[in-house]
């Protein structure tokens, strides 16, 4: 088992390192950390023309074998897995690469074919059959009694695509139960409507009167409850999870090879820049383990909305909550929901990586940053890291702020341009700070996280009155079938973890559930 194949906690980052079954199952290190691989693998020497022609489905074996070594799941397994967890996408390519604007040399890499119809959907679809896979064989030989049979609890909090597609990976599973958290009324319709109307036995939602700030700190503070975790057995499937992150790294690989293939050029004639709408910073992450790995990437550029704590980072090394001239640490509510984020959790990951390599001289010291700096962060609400920690970070990030007026504006653009192309105002985030990058030098790469029927108030404010332009027409069959469905859904009064608690035991309680 290699040193990338073994997890180590960003808190306190010594021996023993976990295994990767270990690492999925639990979610959340203990003290709050997040985990990480103990060493990031290189591509092999010759990937450029090994990996080149792979599908979708035999670039992630290659790219999670390196993660995941064959003594816990063997080659075939791991195939299978891949294979059904990607059987459900809409597109034989799973993420397709498609052109926006040739002459400015602005692509889009489509991530929204999947069952929710967003970027969640491709790692997922995958956790879900990972846990469900563990499980199987844990229980092998085992009895069908609650008492003896090991069971996976998993808590998650969405602020709109993460839990539907958590659900719809886990639903039906087998010793599984799911518990979403999401904000109530700060979702878009259609997301609430994917994951209320999933009434299986073991899916249950919570509508939450709060932010998702609130969601997610609840889910935290559960996962750090020792009693209640031991109890319920935890796992997550937020970006927090590591397997999240592994499954997105299969499509910079794979767009970077479509991008060769769509220009004909050779790698050493094209500089790649990424551009990611970015709340949580799992989908960039991603990008900067590939580029680690050796994928050729120019620069990853984060595109934020109004909630811009990461382009205030980057502009100016405060990692801070509250905004230039605000006394509140407040969520401003924007047409892009999904990114309306106070603290992304994810970026702790990175800074570990920017603390070891500048600032330590071992992985525990690295651990011992990490954790001051998250205590200071909970304690003041912002941490400042050294000037070298920030600089180097700039050598592989660049960040944008876009408005509500900015997205609305690009969502007309890119219609306009096209004939009718429409992005959601997620992805208009994104393609709106590649915009603003575009030298004629680099290739930009914008990523697009969901479909645009997920979110009407956005796309009829920018495009209502175009000519050939309906709403109705935007809509897939699936989409509006959901309104006729019945719901299922719990309201937890305030963002309390004592009645989050509560309500968990009550609903597997009626699930069925011993504990």
């Amino acid at each position: 088992m290699t040193l990338s194949q073994q997890y180590l906690s960003t808190r306190s980052s010594g021996e023993p390192y976990l295994s990767f079954e270990a690492t999925v199952l639990r979610g959340l290190a203990p003290g709050g950390g997040l985990f990480i691989p103990a060493a990031i693998p290189s591509a092999p020497a010759d990937y450029l023309t090994k990996w080149q022609d792979l599908s979708f489905q035999e670039l992630a074996f290659e790219i999670f074998s390196l993660y995941i070594s064959q003594s816990e799941i063997s080659s075939e397994e791991l195939k299978q897995l891949i294979a059904r967890s990607y059987s459900t996408f809409r597109d034989e390519s799973v993420t397709p690469l498609t052109v926006l604007d040739e002459h400015r040399k602005l692509y889009l890499l489509e991530l929204f074919h999947g069952p929710t119809y967003a970027f969640k959907d491709v790692a997922l679809q995958f956790v879900g059959n990972l846990f469900e896979f563990f499980l199987q064989r844990k229980n092998a030989g085992k009895t069908a009694t609650n008492d003896v049979r090991d069971r996976l609890t998993v808590v998650g909090a969405t602020s709109g695509d993460t839990g539907s597609a958590a659900i719809y990976g886990l639903r039906n599973k087998k010793d599984v139960s799911i518990f979403i958290l999401h904000p109530l009324d700060k979702v878009s319709p259609i997301q609430e409507l994917q994951m209320t109307t999933v009434t299986d036995a073991n899916v249950h939602n919570f509508a939450v009167k709060g932010n998702f700030d609130d969601c997610q700190d609840i889910v935290k503070t559960l996962f750090d409850d020792v009693a209640f975790n031991q109890k319920h057995h935890l796992g997550a499937v937020n970006s927090i999870n590591w397997a999240r992150i592994l499954a997105q790294i299969t499509y910079y690989f794979y767009s970077y090879f479509s991008l060769l293939r769509k220009t004909a050029s050779g790698s050493k004639d094209i500089a790649v820049r990424y551009v990611v709408p970015t709340g949580n910073f799992g989908d960039i992450l991603a990008g900067f383990y590939a580029k680690r790995m050796g994928l050729p990437v120019d620069k990853l550029i984060v595109a934020t909305n109004a909630n811009d704590i990461l382009d205030r980072f980057w502009k100016s090394g405060v990692y801070e909550k509250k905004a230039a001239g605000s006394d509140v640490e407040a969520v401003q509510e924007t047409l892009s929901p999904a990114m309306d984020i106070l603290i992304s959790s994810n970026f702790e990951r990175l800074l570990w990586y920017l603390a070891r390599e500048q600032l330590s001289s071992s992985n525990e010291e690295a651990g011992q940053y990490i954790q001051k700096w998250m205590v200071e962060l909970k304690a003041t609400g912002k941490v400042t890291v050294p000037q070298q920690v920030l600089d180097a970070g700039l050598k592989e990030f660049a960040s944008e702020c876009v408005t509500d007026k900015q997205t609305v504006e690009t969502i007309k653009e890119i219609y306009d341009l096209t004939s009718g192309y429409i992005l959601d105002p997620h992805t208009s985030v994104g393609v709106t700070a590649g915009l603003r990058h575009v030298d004629g030098k680099h290739t930009y790469v914008a990523l697009s996280t969901a479909h645009p029927a997920k979110f009407a108030d956005a796309v009829d404010l920018a495009l209502k009155g175009k000519d050939d332009y309906s709403f109705d027409n935007v809509l897939p069959d699936a989409f509006k079938a959901l309104k006729a469905l019945p719901k299922k859904v719990t309201v937890i009064e305030r963002p309390d973890q004592e009645l989050v608690k509560a309500a968990i035991e009550k609903e597997l309680k009626d699930e069925g559930i011993a504990f």
